[in-house]
């Protein structure tokens, strides 16, 4: 009888990470380091965070499409994750592109026009004809990714769900149009919409018309758009969202189980219960909340 052949499986290459702002690019970084991967890391110049320079890396403008390919090319890499705000939503200007970057971004010139969704749906193409696969950051890191049911000690109640449920419809409607991933609603009514700002210009907006002696109430409401590839742009909350709610005089925060990232589950627990407000997290394409 002839033996089973054994066929070696080649290691995995170092994961590329372009990294944008905030906690989300070095958790990702970590937890792959965690389970024995390297990484390699282009840093995106005025976004990313000093705390990636504990990993292989290198500083990058947003024009050096040629440095960024040729960094994870000599290391190796073939995956690759996107991840990280941005604070700057522009595309770079021709003077800051390099030559690797020119004709491409000429011959795409039409993502001007569109969403940031498509965009970013373009600028994962641009890497996927070159030979890498994108792999989104739940994938890497899946204990970054909010569960069903609550965070912290404090759960909504049946009103507070009633408004969860139409936040939801709202937000999709919303997300369809491309225009952000949250809405705040207060008594069974939509009474603000995120913008091209983000969800912390939008809490800070609700803060400013708030009455200072008003007791909290209103729910935050956060998902993804219809057509958004999570692969590239996830929602994300974290103890500073959670603070910004607080301080908008909301009562909870409802987003999509499994498909938001949460920057430190155990402090937005915190932050939290010190607030007195609500974190849940529905678990389902309908809407319905977790348990």
């Amino acid at each position: 009888m002839v033996g089973a052949v054994e066929v070696e499986t080649a290691p995995p290459g170092p994961l590329a990470v372009l990294a944008g702002g905030g906690d989300f690019p070095a958790a990702v970084a970590r937890a792959a380091v965690a389970e024995g991967r390297g990484v390699i890391v282009a840093a995106i110049r005025g976004e990313a965070d000093a705390s990636i320079e504990a990993h292989p890396h290198r500083w990058v403008g947003r024009g050096q499409l040629g440095t960024v390919l040729r960094l994870f090319r000599e290391a190796g890499a073939r995956d690759l994750v996107i991840v990280g705000g941005m604070r700057e939503r522009r595309l770079p200007r021709l003077d800051e592109l390099d030559l690797g970057a020119i004709f491409v971004f000429l011959r795409n010139l039409r993502i001007l026009t569109r969403g940031d969704d498509s965009l970013l749906r373009r600028i994962a193409r641009i890497f996927e004809t070159r030979g890498f696969r994108i792999v989104g950051a739940g994938e890497v890191a899946p204990e970054l990714l909010m569960p069903s049911g609550m965070l912290g000690a404090i759960g909504p109640d049946s009103e507070a769900l009633a408004d969860v449920a139409l936040g939801i419809a709202a937000a999709r409607e919303h997300g369809a149009r491309d225009l952000g991933q949250a809405v705040i609603v207060v008594d069974g009514r939509v009474v603000a919409r995120e913008g091209r700002e983000g969800t912390d210009a939008m809490l800070a907006a609700h803060a400013a018309r708030r009455n200072p002696g008003a007791e909290p109430c209103g729910v935050l409401i956060k998902l993804p758009k219809p057509m958004q590839d999570l692969r590239l742009d996830m929602p994300a909350i974290g103890p500073v969202t959670v603070a910004s709610a607080a301080a908008a005089g909301l009562a909870g925060m409802a987003v999509a189980a499994g498909a938001t990232l949460v920057a430190d589950r155990e402090g937005v627990a915190r932050a939290a219960d010190g607030a007195g407000l609500w974190v849940w997290g529905f678990d389902d394409a309908a809407g319905r909340a977790g348990v």
